[in-house]
């Protein structure tokens, strides 16, 4: 039977891979209210950028990479590179309903947001060439197979079982510890410890995690890949993590002196990163559960991180690589075929084997992109270095990189 176009789908997918890209533009609004006065354009840039340097390479390659022919179970092939066949004909392995063209574009908005996420372990202080050579490598060497590994058509993990719903070990774990192994190359901004370095506009992070709150339901629910009662259900667990979590990150700040405004933002995102992977195997009740045990996780991981002293400054490994590391653990336990049948049953439903492959996929997702980020990184240190000068740092990096201010 040849696969046929769904109206429905079509438009409910074309919804959201808008709100997808709009998470990209909301990232930049986050990360840019927390980042000093001096860096808001440069903190800015490094989101968008993104919008076009991957909107080129998913285009040329890096969508026949992660969903072109299988090769081994590790990359794909070239059969797609130019989009050649991407079409509005339906690819069955993928989505039978909409046009293939469509489903490469959705797919898309992952691959330019995940390395935007990185970019919170080195602002302030990243030479922009620098950056732009390393976000290009990410992007083929780690994103691509790692996308292909999870979700393309023979993909060793996917052939294994793996749940992972909308990106818990593609996006957010890649992202968290590829930005905690950067973290460690780079070393700290200058002053870091010393000086106080406080966010220039708490009111610009809140609009941000709110702009991503709502972009989330496409990029949750729109996994999915059709208007059905999978991403119904993908949306209701992704809200009530989020709910959960910022509730409880409240909580821990209160104890901890008085209820932070940026740290109930904070654990709002925490909550939408763990829920990702599970969002499309789980129920509310578990969604809720997720999102409440996140937040300590998260909120304790960035004060051990500030004990080290390690200076990730905006937190991408806490809140995106641990949320999601305990998120995909969390589809291992409360994964049911009676919210998706294309899934599976996790431990607590009789399926104690699903846990081990889900810690087997974070294992190895983390062990990967910690491995290639720190390696790629190391190189471009020794060989055009990542670092602005002691200077260019001074002065902030939107006059010294960008020629501009963000305020006058």
């Amino acid at each position: 039977m040849v696969p046929s176009i769904n109206a429905g789908d079509t438009a409910w997918l074309l919804v959201c891979c808008s709100l997808v890209l709009l998470m990209t533009p909301a990232l930049a609004l986050f990360y840019g209210g927390m980042v000093r006065r001096k860096n808001v354009l440069s903190t800015l840039t490094l989101s968008y950028v993104f919008m076009a340097l991957i909107g080129v390479q998913w285009v040329l390659y890096g969508y026949s990479l992660s969903f072109g022919t299988d090769i081994g179970g590790l990359i794909g092939g070239l059969n797609f590179v130019g989009f050649r066949g991407v079409d509005a004909l339906p690819n069955p392995d993928y989505a039978k309903t909409v046009p293939q063209g469509l489903f490469a574009a959705f797919q898309m908005m992952f691959a330019v947001i995940t390395p935007a996420l990185i970019t919170g372990a080195f602002v302030e202080r990243i030479r922009f060439k620098s950056f732009l050579f390393f976000s290009l490598l990410w992007a083929t060497l780690v994103y691509d197979p790692l996308c292909h590994w999870v979700w393309g058509k023979g993909g060793w993990l996917r052939e294994m079982g793996v749940l992972d719903f909308a990106g818990g070990t593609v996006v957010h774990i890649a992202a968290g510890f590829s930005a905690l192994a950067f973290a460690m190359v780079i070393g700290p901004r200058k002053g870091y410890g010393q000086s106080p370095m406080e966010p220039n506009n708490i009111p610009l992070t809140v609009l941000g995690a709110g702009l991503l709150w709502v972009g989330w339901f496409g990029f949750n629910a729109g996994s999915a890949l059709a208007a059905n009662g999978t991403a119904v259900n993908a949306l209701l667990t992704t809200n009530t993590s989020a709910a959960a979590a910022g509730l409880v990150w409240m909580l821990l700040t209160w104890l901890d002196g008085r209820p932070s405004t940026l740290g109930i933002a904070t654990g709002m995102v925490v909550g939408l990163a763990a829920v990702t992977p599970a969002s499309g195997f789980v129920t509310p009740l578990a969604a809720l559960a997720i999102g409440a045990t996140a937040a300590p996780l998260s909120y304790y991981a960035m004060r051990f991180r500030d004990r080290r002293r390690l200076d990730e400054s905006l937190d991408v490994w806490a809140c995106h690589g641990m949320a999601s590391t305990w998120g995909m653990t969390a589809a291992g336990l409360f994964a049911t075929t009676a919210v998706n049948s294309d899934g599976a049953n996790g431990l607590f439903f009789g399926n104690p084997a699903q846990l081990g492959i889900q810690i087997l996929a974070v294992a190895v997702t983390i062990a990967f992109s910690f491995g290639v980020t720190y390696l790629l990184a190391k190189l471009l240190d020794l060989s055009i270095g990542l670092r602005v000068s002691p200077m260019e740092e001074e002065v902030g990096l939107d006059i010294s990189s960008h020629g501009e201010r963000s305020y006058s």
